[in-house]
């Protein structure tokens, strides 16, 4: 009987939990790489809050909105690399390179940015924000181009 319970609660728990969409190694490199790296320990602290850190590539509650560094990342990694660290380092140091303004080689790098203390994408108030739709558009789910 107890087992009975099993087969009939498992599929009723997996059908309402809610997949995923951020790649914790992905997050784990960027720590390792970037984060732990900086000077400013308090910005470093803030970053990796639970509740904010998924910011670095994501906008809003859904994490299936990334933000502009979010879509930079996603150039070149996919959920795929998940297990391949250096293809994950490669695409962070690609990403980090990239100009805020692709059309302006002047303007800083989302590098620039980060070591300057500030969220790659912007202030971390607007990324709180569900990002608006335009018409007829959707984000992209993790992994998609």
């Amino acid at each position: 009987m107890r087992y009975c319970r099993l087969l009939i609660a498992a599929p009723l728990l997996i059908a309402f939990v809610s997949p995923a969409l951020a790649v914790p190694p992905f997050y784990i490199e960027f720590k390792k790489d970037y984060l732990e790296q900086l000077k400013d320990k308090k910005f470093v602290e803030a970053v990796d809050k639970a509740d904010v850190k998924c910011l670095i590539c994501h906008q809003g509650k859904q994490k299936k909105n990334r933000n502009e560094f979010g879509k930079v990342v996603g150039k070149f990694l996919t959920k795929k690399d998940a297990k391949d660290k250096e293809k994950i380092a490669a695409g962070l140091k690609k990403a980090f390179a990239m100009h805020i303004d692709p059309k302006n080689d002047k303007s800083e790098t989302y590098l620039d940015r980060l070591k300057a203390s500030q969220w790659p994408a912007g202030k971390l108030e607007d990324l709180k924000k569900d990002p608006k739709k335009e018409p007829g558009k959707q984000a992209p789910a993790q992994g998609e181009k």
